[in-house]
């Protein structure tokens, strides 16, 4: 088995609360946690709802905290085995109980989290999973050895609030029904109610608020909420004998099937599925750190559903707190949709998004609250005309091309005589000029208050690459449609002429920025220029491209992905933690970021030909997929060794990336 764990991590809290488990719904909802069953983040729980889906995400179930009474022969006078442990910061013992002493192994079957605890000479296994298009986690157990019956208790901590929220103690007055098989829990009156059902426990009402619960995760970001109160909502007990299962489901819905067996016969079933699909598109036989992150991708695929199309599709940028951004679905699709074998998604994705196209711009993000989609992005749009090329590569799908085919050449428009936040192509040499003051427009987008950390106002070089490209391929698809591809090719033309400007001859690659506002071109040394090496039409000769990829793995390449800004910079800041401001101003001042690998891979390949040795870029990322979030891809890293995790736990491009680029560097 790929990813599984014995004593050695579970039963110590170091390096059982650093390993998460993340389980999706398809909608939007979640459930993530730790292997050790203790809550470090806000965003950790059993059932984090999307109640407007994608989002609206919010917290219904944070938690079970499960007791066994066991000694072979009487469940009711045995030994007290807890199977929790809990972090507080009100006085008493940092953590306990020590229930992840009780934890004989972890692993994952497909996404889905696997426990077993062991007890004297007893076996109790747990998962968990949701069901794909609800919100709905199930939690099924197993007694899978014992030689006599085990008592399981458990006490199921309820809330309700916004998933980047933390409540503390209030006036709640639950209204906690017994209903068929179940509770019915209404937390307040402006609450949705949601549902705990069983197929055979014993369920009873409670209420009593659970208060200081410590999120050392939250305090090690410098968030201001470290600590959180959960009601104590309901009662959990059980008798099972030696082979015998529990299920337990919560649920926004009032019926679910509680047939635990089959449930997961479903979820198994519809992975399966997924890792069929792709077999059809990878040339060769892939390994299990490539079948998991197939499983992975399909975490970020989401409904949005849309008036003109209800089954509207988008990607979630990352786990566990992203919200769908248009830069990071764009960038993403290719690897998340057409590396893994389903193009009719990348296509759903695709149509989706031009609905949202207004001055030539899709959104940069779809906002957790309100309906009023964020434009502040310069990139998106080109990123999204990138993804349709490969879209086309892939299916030579020409009657999307003709639906999609009038907007392209509106964006190009408005690209070319100025739309949002001073974005417009400057006619002297056809490059485009972007940004003001206040305003960050580029991936680079960190912003705290007022202060906008990397603002680079002027003429970036990835958005040039990218504007080349987009022309190039604009051309190509006018040829295509039987449309003259002429006025296209001459701008193209154009920026090919004007992008020699960005070559720094001294140092041996790219400016960053041209024309900033001090006059000044911004000579740093950054990754964005990897971008006029990888995309498909470059405007550089071999010996920039070479020259390109050569410095960047000299000065910006580490195990987890390319440095932000080179350590040799006097702005470089290699640790990522600390208060927003600390965190935020590090974030692209030398932090790693996962989804560059898929950049430099490309235009390594691109220049020394060489697919086995451009390859083995990937392979301390692949080695990752079993820390932070397991199975997955974590968006950064410290610049500085030994390059540490950080951000989110599950970063979509960054999975898409590393499965794009596999591909990309197949033997077929």
């Amino acid at each position: 088995m790929f990813l599984e764990f014995g004593r050695d991590i579970c039963g110590q809290l170091e390096t059982a609360t650093k390993r998460e488990w993340l389980v999706t719904n398809g909608i939007g909802g979640f459930a993530s946690g730790t292997i050790a069953n203790m809550l470090t983040r806000r965003y950790h729980g059993l059932l984090m709802a999307a109640l407007q889906p994608p989002l609206g995400r919010t917290l219904l179930l944070a938690k079970l905290d499960e007791t066994a009474e066991y000694d072979g022969i009487h469940a009711q006078s045995g030994n007290y085995y807890p199977l929790f442990v809990n972090q507080w910061s009100n006085g008493t013992p940092l953590a306990e109980p020590n229930g992840h002493h009780h934890i004989n192994s972890f692993h994952l079957e497909g996404t889905t989290p696997v426990w077993t605890f062991a007890m004297a000479n007893a076996l109790l296994e747990k998962r968990i999973w949701m069901q794909p298009g609800v919100n709905t986690t199930y939690i099924y157990y197993r007694l899978a050895r014992a030689t006599g019956p085990l008592l399981l208790q458990a006490k199921a901590f309820a809330n309700y609030r916004d998933y980047h929220d933390t409540t503390i103690i209030n006036d709640w007055q639950p209204e906690i029904l017994p209903i068929e098989r179940g509770l019915r829990l209404h937390m307040h009156p402006e609450a949705v109610p949601f549902y705990l059902f069983s197929d055979k426990a014993q369920l009873s009402p409670q209420f009593e608020w659970y208060e200081d619960f410590l999120l050392a995760e939250e305090e090690y970001r410098g968030q201001n909420d470290i600590e959180e109160d959960h009601v104590y909502a309901a009662q959990m007990r059980v008798i099972l004998h030696p082979g015998e299962t529990l299920t337990i489901a919560a649920s926004t819905e009032s019926h679910v099937n509680l047939d635990g067996d089959k449930a997961y016969e479903e979820r198994l079933a519809y992975e399966n599925d997924k890792l069929d699909r792709a077999r059809s598109v990878f040339a060769v036989a892939y390994p299990q750190e490539i079948q998991q992150l197939i499983l992975a991708a399909d975490q970020f695929i989401v409904a949005r559903p849309t008036p003109a199309d209800p089954r509207g599709r988008s990607i979630i940028a990352g786990y566990p707190w992203f919200s769908d951004w248009g830069r990071d679905t764009m960038i993403a699709l290719p690897g998340l949709t057409l590396t893994t074998g389903r193009p009719e998604i990348a296509a759903s994705i695709l149509r989706t998004y031009i609905q949202y196209v207004d001055q030539g711009m899709i959104p940069n993000r779809f906002p957790d609250e309100g309906e009023i989609p964020e434009y502040n992005t310069v990139d998106a749009t080109l990123w999204y005309i990138e993804a349709i090329r490969k879209y086309l590569a892939i299916t030579g799908d020409i009657s999307l091309m003709a639906e999609l085919y009038p907007t392209l050449i509106d964006i190009v428009d408005w690209y070319r005589r100025g739309t949002r936040y001073n974005i417009y192509m400057d006619e002297e040499d056809a490059l485009l000029y972007a940004g003001e003051e206040g305003v960050q427009l580029t991936w680079m987008d960190a912003k705290i208050d007022d202060w906008v950390v990397t603002p680079r106002i002027g003429k970036p070089v990835e958005i040039n690459a990218l504007w080349y490209n987009g022309l190039k391929t604009i051309a190509e698809i006018s040829r295509e449609l039987g449309e003259d591809p002429a006025p296209y090719e001459t701008l193209a033309a154009r920026v090919h002429a004007g992008f020699s400007r960005f070559w720094n001859d001294e140092y041996g690659y790219c400016y960053d920025v041209l024309d900033c506002p001090d006059g000044d071109d911004d000579a740093r040394l950054r990754p964005n220029q990897l971008l006029a090496v990888s995309l498909a039409h470059s405007p550089l000769t071999y010996q920039q491209q070479r020259s390109i990829v050569d410095a960047c793995g000299r000065h910006l390449l580490t195990a987890h992905g390319l440095r932000s800004l080179s350590a040799e910079d006097d702005e470089y800041a290699g640790h990522y933690g600390g208060d927003r401001y600390k965190r935020d101003g590090a974030y692209h001042q030398g932090t790693a970021w996962s989804w560059l690998i898929g950049p430099f891979v490309e235009a390594h390949l691109r220049v020394y030909n060489n697919p086995g040795l451009s390859r083995s870029y990937l392979t301390s990322l692949l080695q990752h997929l079993k820390a932070h979030g397991l199975g997955s891809i974590s968006e950064i890293f410290d610049g500085d060794p030994p390059f540490t995790p950080r951000g989110c736990t599950a970063q979509a491009w960054g999975v898409a990336e590393v499965l794009r680029t596999w591909r990309l560097t197949e033997k077929d």
